[in-house]
């Protein structure tokens, strides 16, 4: 874990955040060159590593799983505030960002985030261990608001297309946003035991270090909020740069999408593989799970909301290809979840979906 005493003001992980966020601000709506998109990536992937370090300190600070869903739900936040910018701007292709973000994040997360934690869990100890009983209850949780969310309104006939009325939209809204406060519940009061990090006899891991004093996890937090506001923000920022490369490779447009929801949860993604490395298969697996509920459960409400006010169509029906890439995961989850132990198998299983994932988002 990160040193949660480094609290000096000059500071690498104090400064980065600061300097990517003026860039931020420097270069928003403007076309940048490509000398300037290099120095935006290179303080993208500072400020994705500084939000990695600060997310650790508060984390150590408030304990688990409280900092998994702080890191969790703040990437998620201000991911939903770039998707609803960015469907307010009216562009071709903005009907189905939403659905092509939300997917993405899920793939991302259940295969991708969840895989690397379990081959790198089980590489350093021989077998990944994690409690079945909460991370089988956050993987049902996933997979109902995604089918509710993304796989109904392929079916659903009240309007033509793979679109919600307008009712079923506002059921889907508080659908996902209630089984997501259930989540968090149950996951922070009732049943915390559930998800807490287990050692290889099933026993709860304690932790050593002295925590942070609560000034040093205050100014973390805030900086944590920074650095993940210049992480989506410069995405943005480069994002035309990434369209122009992949309309430049023929690519399908969906593959922008894909390339920012990785951007976006590259902080989640290093956090859970230094918890893995560490023997917290479970708090990477909070971090994966939790990630991919929290970005289904708050982005369908705020689109709903937004719809609002948005002109033009909101398609959230998957195609069949997502569809049997979505009912093989969920078939993978359940059998890697319910024993509790995985070895290297399990997460290569995981990976290799990923991988189909992401072949077929560039060659559909």
């Amino acid at each position: 874990m990160a040193n949660p005493t480094r609290t000096t003001a000059l500071h690498w992980t104090t400064v980065v955040p600061v300097i990517a966020v003026a860039a931020l601000g420097l270069t928003w709506g403007r076309e940048l060159p490509v000398a300037a998109v290099v120095v935006v990536a290179v303080l993208l992937a500072g400020a994705v590593l500084a939000a990695v370090h600060h997310a650790e300190v508060v984390a150590h600070r408030v304990g688990e799983p409280f900092g998994s869903l702080v890191l969790a739900v703040a990437v998620t936040v201000i991911e939903v505030a770039l998707i609803v910018t960015l469907m307010a701007d009216g562009k071709p292709g903005s009907e189905t960002l939403a659905r092509d973000t939300v997917f993405a994040a899920v793939m991302i997360t259940v295969n991708g985030i969840m895989g690397i934690s379990l081959l790198v869990g089980a590489l350093r100890h021989r077998v990944a261990t994690f409690n079945p009983e909460g991370t089988g209850g956050m993987f049902a949780t996933v997979t109902t608001i995604t089918t509710l969310s993304l796989v109904l309104p392929t079916f659903t006939t009240t309007k033509p297309g793979p679109e919600f009325s307008t009712a079923q939209l506002a059921f889907a809204a508080v659908a996902s946003l209630g089984l997501y406060a259930l989540f968090v519940a149950m996951q922070t009061v009732r049943h915390r035991d559930y998800f807490l990090p287990l050692d290889e006899h099933g026993e709860v891991l304690e932790e050593h270090a002295e925590p942070p004093t609560a000034k040093a996890a205050v100014a973390s937090l805030v900086l944590l909020l920074v650095s993940l506001v210049a992480v989506v923000g410069n995405a943005k920022a480069v994002s035309p740069a990434i369209e122009a490369g992949v309309e430049a490779a023929g690519f399908p447009l969906a593959v922008v999408g894909v390339v920012i929801a990785l951007l976006v949860l590259a902080p989640e993604t290093l956090a859970a593989v230094r918890a893995a490395r560490r023997g917290r298969v479970q708090t990477s697996i909070n971090l994966s799970l939790g990630s991919a509920m929290a970005s289904i459960g708050l982005t369908i409400p705020s689109i709903a909301i937004a719809s609002i006010w948005l002109t033009g169509p909101l398609v959230l029906g998957l195609g069949p290809t997502h569809m049997v890439l979505l009912a093989l995961t969920v078939v993978t989850g359940t059998l890697t979840i319910v024993p509790g132990r995985a070895t290297l198998l399990q997460g290569g299983v995981h990976i290799g979906l990923l991988a189909a994932f992401l072949f077929l988002a560039v060659s559909p």
